[in-house]
């Protein structure tokens, strides 16, 4: 910024100054409760998918009237909206790189590398037990991204 947007010592910051740390101020008080969202989320997902692979009830896995994974599949939709939030908060907060580069790969993890392995893991069990491992992964980097958030800087 320029000399002359700065607020000089003893008067009021402008008003684009205001907004500024506004934004910021939301985004970092946004970001551990989305983080601690998507975390009990996770757990959840976790249940309905050993609840869902265990109500088949002799039904093949991606069939057009198999719906014991439904909830399971809900809930990866809404994983995936609370990490993009949190994208937006990490942006908006500018609480470093390391924190915007996590929050980056946590939405790639679950909304890209999760779906893909989810349709293979369908016809291929090995991608299926990706799918699991990678979801708990982002687990852990959502945990990280916690414990780095909350870092005193």
């Amino acid at each position: 910024m320029t000399e002359s947007t700065h607020a000089k010592p003893g008067q009021a910051p402008s008003r684009p100054e205001l907004a500024v740390g506004s934004v910021r101020r939301a985004g970092r008080a946004a970001l551990p409760p989305l983080v601690m969202l998507f975390l009990v989320l996770g757990v959840v997902q976790i249940f309905l998918a050993g609840l869902g692979v265990f109500s088949l009830d002799g039904e093949r896995l991606g069939d057009a009237d198999e719906t014991a994974l439904d909830p399971h599949r809900f809930v990866a939709l809404v994983m995936t909206a609370v990490a993009l939030l949190i994208v937006l908060a990490a942006a908006a907060a500018r609480p470093g790189r390391q924190i915007v580069i996590m929050s980056v790969v946590l939405l790639l993890l679950v909304s890209v590398v999760q779906s893909v392995l989810a349709a293979a893991g369908e016809d291929t069990a090995l991608f299926g037990g990706l799918h699991a491992l990678f979801g708990i992964g982002s687990l852990g980097l959502a945990s990280r991204l916690l414990a780095v958030g909350r870092r005193p800087t």
